[in-house]
């Protein structure tokens, strides 16, 4: 089976190596650690196709430590053990061992803490790639342990360069026709990620000598949206819908709500979200919002994609442009501080209900003026020690 293009490709070391000139310049930590070849632990963030990898098997080819990669994918706590084992026995032998585990969110909780106690005692160097926000998906201990370095996504220039790179090793062998422009009509659509770009040009490759712009699209057949229904950038575009609708700008709240629905979120999702901020955000101020937010729920649940996108966009418009009220909210937290701060406060004896003889002996319900035939204007409603609290 012929190796693929990113593999085939792939640099042996920093000179070779396009893009995250913040990460990795001449004068950073992390250049300096693999020159050096004195590596800490450390977890490599980014978005998939940034060099996380590539960073990995650089450290490899230059370090004289043991180096062992194993992906989470498909390697559980069994495997782990053996690589313990490894370890233990090297460092006997004063060698250093590095542990590449790429995807290592795929990882439950179990197998990263059994990991925790090696990286802590130094029996393992841990290089971990991820595409999800560690603080959501690593084991807080073994972030604490480790250095995060963030890959950013890479630049259509660097795209440029990597593909040029690409192509040179290509034209060794094949008759390759393509030209610039076609090039840089690559890196735009590969949308910073250097595998799918690679990817996309190979396969091109395979079909012809003579790469068109016309080509390049049927192979890609979109350009591709980095949208993770369960990570980071779940949590940015939502954050980037809600706050766009609250600062009063229908454009930006339809383009966040484009970049979701194109990226195949449920759309359950984003109209029980609409429900909240109708209540959150708008609240006294337009009480039908949340009666349109709720009736924009009930078609999407009977209409689903792509009926129901329209629906959606109607509702977000129109909750962008609504006038703001957080009373209902704001009253709500201070409540809530009062409950945690109090605890099970008693509910007075005059407000509560005496069906039984025994309850009304103990005074259930005595002394409460029913305020339809009786001025109650006096009477309270809150427990003793919270006075006459204001919330509203």
């Amino acid at each position: 089976m012929p190796t693929p293009l990113p593999d085939l490709i792939r640099p042996e070391n920093l000179t070779d190596f396009f893009g995250q000139e913040k990460l990795i310049g001449k004068t950073s930590y992390l250049f300096r650690a693999i020159k050096s070849d004195a590596i800490p632990s450390m977890i490599l963030w980014g978005p998939p196709g940034s060099g996380k990898t590539t960073l990995a098997h650089i450290i490899a080819t230059a370090t004289k430590s043991e180096f062992l990669k194993i992906s989470a994918v498909s390697s559980g706590k069994k495997i782990l053990l053996e690589i313990i084992a490894k370890a233990q026995e090297n460092k006997l032998q004063n060698k250093k061992t590095i542990l590449f585990i790429d995807e290592i969110h795929r990882w439950n909780k179990a197998q990263q803490d059994a990991l925790l106690p090696h990286v802590e005692n130094g029996t393992i160097t841990l290089i971990g790639a991820t595409t999800e926000n560690p603080s959501f998906e690593v084991n807080s201990a073994l972030v604490s342990r480790t250095r995060v370095f963030v890959l950013e996504k890479l630049t259509p220039t660097d795209l440029e360069k990597i593909i040029e790179r690409a192509l040179e090793k290509i034209k060794a062998t094949k008759k390759i026709k393509i030209d610039s422009d076609t090039i840089k009509l690559l890196a735009n659509l590969s949308n910073g990620d250097a595998r799918m770009a690679l990817n996309t040009l190979e396969a091109c490759v395979n079909q012809t000598e003579n790469i068109t712009p016309k080509l390049v699209k049927e192979v890609l057949q979109k350009s591709h949206l980095l949208y993770d229904k369960s990570g980071e950038e779940h949590y940015n575009i939502i954050s980037a819908l809600h706050k766009s609708m609250r600062g009063g700008n229908p454009d930006a709240s339809v383009y966040w709500l484009a970049r979701m629905i194109e990226g195949g979120e449920d759309p359950l999702y984003i109209a029980r979200r609409l429900v909240r901020f109708a209540s959150e955000d708008i609240g006294l101020a337009n009480n039908t919002a949340l009666l349109l937010a709720n009736a924009v729920f009930d078609a999407c649940h009977k209409l689903g994609y792509p009926e129901c996108n329209v629906h959606l966009a109607q509702c977000v418009i129109y909750l962008a442009k609504s006038k703001k009220d957080i009373t209902a909210y704001a009253a709500y937290s201070k409540a809530k501080k009062d409950v945690e701060k109090f605890g099970n406060l008693p509910v007075p004896l005059h407000l509560r209900n005496a069906p039984t003889k025994l309850m009304k002996e103990l005074n259930y319900g005595k002394g409460y003026k029913y305020t339809p035939l009786e001025d109650s204007r006096e009477q309270s409603y809150l427990p003793e020690e919270l006075g006459d609290s204001k919330y509203i």
